[in-house]
């Protein structure tokens, strides 16, 4: 029996949860070896030290690949993807995994997949086909669609954007998103169990907030997020937990207000570098929403029936359901929007609210198309023209 040999790379707390549970069921298929690969903010203290949750899952971690500059500025992001191509080539050249499978569109992925792609190493690709108008993360996600030879999405849409961008349809699946499945593994945590071991305190109202940077809007980072943090002031009688930012430029702003206002407001407010993902879907359960710009607001938040405050552009294009409320990131549209949240008619309707991305058998639909992948001439790929085929 032929065993291919998969590496898969990590560089985040949000992909690693969602990524969780094909590594688990991978590992247990004898036709794999896999090689867990971590980098990005898992090797770094300032973004929570997550390669702890690697850990306590169980995981063995073939390799740890630092590529993360010190500097928060846009050059710093230049500098760690030349720093991965470099690191990443060496590592592909001595190991030469058969298939190297990544997800998402951060920069530390992208480093990765420049490096596999001129060492001829077959890159299947999750979540592809995705938009975030307001980030870098939107031509880097397709740029790894372009790297790739094999593509899973989370919707028919999705997929079909990966098909205009030119790849060949029977290379193309939708299975659904993984934070269905990981969802469906976990075993959540009680509220007394968050407050036992994370000081959580849920009051009556309780909102979960997570901003990042908008890193192509001209907009100011600082202005923006000082107008978010005005109308948390404003708005007393809301308990808050605030996670981190990721590794983008001006994500140091944020820290800093959102430190200044938690030290202020630590009777109700508290903050995470990391809460881990299970932590994170833990607390789902038990607030009336998210509000910031994560894309886990527009996906895990829904599955538990809670609405989402999506600020600014970071997001746009993504495939909302009605639990979202788009606003714009002035201090009035924001104040607004959390009296839509709570009004009686968007609260019945979150009742009937459903997820758009599967049931939950992602991972399982991934493996059965790996196995029957043939590793040999994937490199060359043929454009889909799309007129060509009408």
């Amino acid at each position: 029996m032929n065993i291919k040999n998969i590496c898969i790379v990590t560089g985040s707390r949000a992909e690693y949860g969602l990524l969780k549970p094909l590594i688990s069921r991978l590992e247990k298929k004898s036709k794999f070896k896999v090689n867990l690969v971590a980098t990005g903010m898992h090797l770094s203290e300032k973004y929570g030290d997550t390669l702890k949750e690697i850990k306590n899952d169980c995981f063995y971690i073939s390799q740890r690949i630092d590529i993360l500059d010190d500097e928060t500025s846009p050059l710093f992001v230049g500098k760690s993807i030349s720093n991965g191509i470099d690191k990443f080539s060496n590592f592909f050249n001595i190991n030469k995994p058969d298939i190297l499978i990544v997800l998402g569109d951060r920069f530390e992925i992208f480093s990765c997949c420049i490096a596999a792609y001129f060492l001829k190493i077959p890159i299947a690709h999750i979540h592809g086909g995705e938009t975030t108008e307001g980030a870098f993360d939107e031509g880097i996600r397709h740029s790894i669609t372009k790297l790739s030879c094999i593509h899973f999405t989370s919707t028919d849409e999705y997929r079909n954007r990966v098909i205009q961008l030119g790849e060949d349809p029977k290379n193309v699946f939708n299975v659904g998103a993984l934070f269905v499945d990981a969802i469906k593994d976990s075993k959540l945590l009680t509220k007394q169990q968050l407050k036992t071991e994370k000081n959580i305190i849920f009051g009556d109202k309780n909102l979960l907030v997570t901003y990042h940077p908008e890193t192509l809007s001209d907009q100011s980072v600082k202005q923006s997020f000082l107008n978010l943090i005005k109308v948390l002031k404003k708005r007393d009688d809301i308990n808050l937990i605030f996670t981190s930012p990721n590794a983008d430029p001006g994500n140091n702003v944020i820290y800093d207000l959102t430190n200044d206002f938690i030290k202020r407001n630590n009777d109700r407010a508290i903050g995470f570098d990391s809460l881990g993902h299970l932590n994170y879907i833990s607390v789902l359960q038990f607030i009336d929403g998210v509000i910031g710009n994560s894309s886990s607001g527009i996906t895990e938040a829904p599955m538990f029936n809670i609405g989402t405050i999506n600020i600014g552009e970071r997001q746009s294009g993504r495939i909302k359901g009605s639990s979202i409320i788009d606003c714009d990131s002035d201090f009035n549209s924001i104040d607004l929007a959390i009296d839509k949240l709570y009004s009686k008619g968007f609260q019945r309707s979150l009742k009937i609210n459903q997820s758009l991305y599967g049931d939950g058998s992602t991972a399982i639909k991934i493996i059965k198309i790996l196995e029957k992948f043939t590793v040999k001439d994937t490199m060359i790929k043929k454009f889909y023209d799309l007129k060509l085929k009408k």
